[in-house]
């Protein structure tokens, strides 16, 4: 029987915007103070893996080999030659950047309602001791069509709507691709395992407005994420992603070309502990805002998920329990400072949160 994460009770939503705090140019208010100072300018993670999809077309065993060495290494690499044209990105990016500077009232249409993950809203503290954190989102189901909630679908830019359903065709197809590659480098016997567990798309649009106080404040706090994989576009100039790796923070490279691919702690669970989902959080710019798109494909909320049984065996017995709806239990242990993997992981393999990650919030 599969296991059920209980659910905390759901965050309240927040009324007033980061993006509206900036724009009056004043020092944050206490709330997304944090308690110390946060390395801004970590350094340059430049070793993080690039694997070349187009070569995992063809199945070449150098580039799996590169793909299974970034994901059990660093959990994540920079995907280049997925097919996605630099213009598609690039007004990917327009729309969101446009979206975000629409009138208040107008973003208002779509604003996310109570115990409801869609919609555009701030994203709030839940408990006091937490900081909030500087940044607005807008967060839609993309895929399957028929769990579209379209009310939340901004029509206003106009092409946005438009964009947003190819982009998303174009991503399931990278998605895809990868899903059966990862198959492959763990020789598992059905490579289209992880396509037959992954059908839920969201895409999920970040602003992070610029901030006076930037060294105090958290965009997002680390977390790994609950999705099967993420697919990130990120701001073509502004760097502000932040990967803990070696127990040290790194900046991610902005590569206007490529989608960051991220392990999520749904695949995490499916490989058995064999590919890691990688913790990171996100840094305020003083001066410039920022954009990215996230797009996570995970398992539909019914689907159980467990490790595939290939690749358990006596040396690497099973880490991790059977669960269902592991995305809604996740947003909630994520707004307590959480991760929702150690609800599900057998006790003999449970780890304690690295130090360095509760020092930084």
């Amino acid at each position: 029987m599969a296991e059920a994460i209980a659910l905390p009770e759901p965050a309240p939503i927040c009324l007033i915007t980061a993006q509206q705090l900036s724009e009056t140019g004043e020092d944050p208010p206490q709330r997304y103070i944090s308690t110390s100072n946060i390395e801004v300018d970590a350094p340059l993670a430049i070793e993080i893996p690039i694997v070349d999809v187009s070569r995992l077309v063809s199945s070449t065993d150098a580039e799996l080999t590169a793909l299974h060495s970034a994901l059990t290494k660093w959990g994540c690499f920079q995907a280049i030659n997925h097919g996605i044209e630099s213009a598609s990105l690039d007004e990917v990016r327009r729309l969101a950047q446009e979206f975000f500077h629409l009138p208040m009232l107008e973003k208002q249409r779509y604003t996310r309602q109570r115990n409801n993950i869609e919609g555009y809203s701030s994203c709030p503290s839940v408990a006091s001791i937490q900081q909030v954190e500087w940044s607005d989102r807008l967060y839609l189901q993309v895929a399957p069509e028929n769990g579209r909630k379209l009310k939340f679908w901004p029509q206003n830019p106009k092409p946005f709507r438009k964009v947003l359903e190819d982009y998303s065709a174009k991503i399931r197809q990278v998605e895809e691709q990868i899903l059966r590659s990862i198959a492959k480098t763990l020789s598992l016997t059905d490579e289209d395992y992880f396509l037959r567990k992954i059908t839920i798309m969201s895409a999920q649009f970040n602003y992070y407005p610029p901030c006076s106080k930037s060294d105090r404040v958290i965009g997002l706090r680390p977390h790994t994420d609950g999705s099967g994989v993420t697919l990130l576009l990120q701001d073509r100039h502004v760097r502000g992603l932040q990967l803990l790796h070696d127990n040290q923070w790194l900046s991610v490279p902005t590569m206007p070309e490529a989608l960051l691919v991220l392990v999520g702690d749904q695949l995490e669970i499916m490989s058995n502990g064999i590919f890691k989902s990688p913790m990171h959080r996100v840094v305020i710019n003083l001066e410039a805002e920022r954009n990215s798109v996230a797009m996570f494909c995970l398992p539909d909320v019914v689907e159980e998920i467990e490790p595939v049984d290939q690749l358990v065996d006596e040396d690497r017995p099973k880490m991790y329990k059977r669960v269902t709806n592991y995305a809604g239990s996740f947003y909630n242990y994520y707004h307590q400072g959480k991760r929702a993997i150690d609800a599900v992981r057998i006790s003999q393999w449970r780890i304690q949160t690295p130090k360095i990650v509760r020092a930084k919030i």
